[in-house]
């Protein structure tokens, strides 16, 4: 069966779950929006860290899409600067959600805000600027020409809790196994504070040469800022107009840590406590992640595993039998909606365990890579606990084949994915 994109395999999902499910639509969309908003701080994660996993699950494809906190939608129309984040709402509350952006008093007008972003700027011209006070959650973008070429910076403020998961996420580099970067190192400043600074490219396949620079700062107080910067006057669609971004990673960092930035912040609402804010709690979780499990499902195997890690719900590991390196990748995920994840594994194709698992297989040519091919299983247990392995014929999948088949077979991917301990180790 060969592989099609998650967006053609989420379409047809979604029209068969609308023609044989009746759903009770309002807990249907409640229940995808308060997913999608956790899913869209764990995709920004991984954004900022230089791409998204490639074995993000079909749910977070809209939440990629939507942008949290630079908004970056990438429509086919020419933007003259970064779009801004879209203004949730000001619900709070026990059920909030600590990762997405709120508005504050209106305070800190956008004017105010992009004063204060024109005076930190290293001289030259901001054209084409928007701005967006505390009334909504602050953001300031603009085309910035030092004489070298117009590129497009912007910088977004919000609250987080400088404990919980998504605090430790937005200020983790990515893995560069995984993930297409040049650079990526995490700071600790005097005052306890955070600043990831990392340089990688606006389309992690690198199918345009637009490069994206940022600095995320965390502060012990909960505050989150984010700046940007691309080689370009927009973020997409348009060619790029010089080989690097205009500001320094020194720059960078110093615009972030200013506090002039404090006013606006101060305005904001503090975060929710995040639950994974509890230290023993979060180091358990940790322990139980795919990433560390894969290490002991593989070993029966008798493969050299060469380098091995993951995040977020996500594990990989880089084997080799003798005959060329291969990456395997794994991904657990708990799912929510439930008639769309049903449709997904129905039809052709798809068998049913003794226990009432689902499986679904597929081998065919990978989504990125020359020559590259992926063997899949595929899997949703009754409970709604997703467990997808892949395997290519590559160490890396952006690069070139490195052997014939994959490492590992079909059935040793069943294997792995139909682990009885799943839910287990995944609790």
């Amino acid at each position: 069966m060969p592989l099609v994109p998650l967006e053609d395999e989420l379409g047809e999902a979604l029209r068969r779950a609308g023609n044989g499910f009746t759903a009770d639509r309002a807990a249907l969309v409640e229940a995808g929006e308060r997913r999608g908003r956790r899913l869209v701080a764990r995709r920004r994660a991984a954004v900022i860290g230089g791409s998204a996993l490639a074995l993000a699950v079909v749910a977070t494809t809209g939440a990629y899409t939507g942008g949290l906190l630079d908004g970056s939608g990438g429509g086919s129309r020419p933007q003259p600067v970064a779009a801004p984040p879209p203004a949730p709402s000001r619900g709070s509350g026990p059920g909030a959600n600590p990762a997405v952006p709120r508005s504050g008093t209106g305070a800190v007008t956008g004017e105010q805000l992009l004063a204060v972003f024109r005076e930190l700027l290293p001289g030259g011209k901001l054209t084409d600027t928007t701005a967006r006070g505390t009334e909504e959650p602050p953001y300031v973008s603009g085309v910035y020409d030092d004489g070298k070429g117009r590129a497009a910076v912007s910088l977004t403020l919000a609250r987080v809790d400088p404990h919980g998961s998504n605090a430790r996420e937005l200020t983790e580099c990515g893995d560069k196994n995984l993930q297409e970067y040049d650079d990526c190192t995490t700071e600790q400043l005097a005052d306890g504070s955070k600043v990831l600074l990392h340089q990688g490219y606006e389309y992690p396949d690198r199918r345009v040469d637009t490069k994206l620079w940022r600095a995320v700062l965390v502060t012990p107080r909960g505050y989150l800022v984010q700046a940007s910067e691309w080689n370009a006057p927009a973020e997409k669609s348009v060619p790029v107009s010089r080989p690097s971004p205009p500001l320094t990673m020194a720059q960078l960092k110093a615009l972030v840590a200013s506090d002039k930035w404090h006013p606006a912040l101060d305005d904001l609402p503090a975060a929710e406590r995040d639950p994974a804010a509890d230290t023993q709690g979060a180091i358990a979780l940790r322990d139980r992640r795919p990433e560390a499990a894969l290490k002991g499902l593989l070993t029966p195997y008798g493969i050299a595993i060469l380098s091995q890690g993951g995040q977020d719900g996500h594990g990989y590991a880089v084997l080799d039998d003798g005959q060329g390196k291969s990456l395997v990748q794994l991904s657990v995920q708990e799912t929510d909606n439930t008639a769309v994840f049903t449709a997904l594994f129905s039809g052709p194709g798809v068998t049913t365990q003794p226990d009432g698992t689902r499986v679904r297989v597929a081998q065919g040519p990978a989504e990125k890579g020359k020559g590259v091919v992926e063997w899949s299983v595929d899997t949703l247990r009754k409970d709604g606990l997703r467990v997808l392995v892949s395997s290519y014929n590559t160490a890396n999948q952006t690069g070139t084949a490195t052997r014939e088949a994959p490492v590992l077979t079909v059935e040793q991917l069943k294997e792995i994915a139909l682990t009885p301990g799943w839910n287990r180790l995944h609790n």
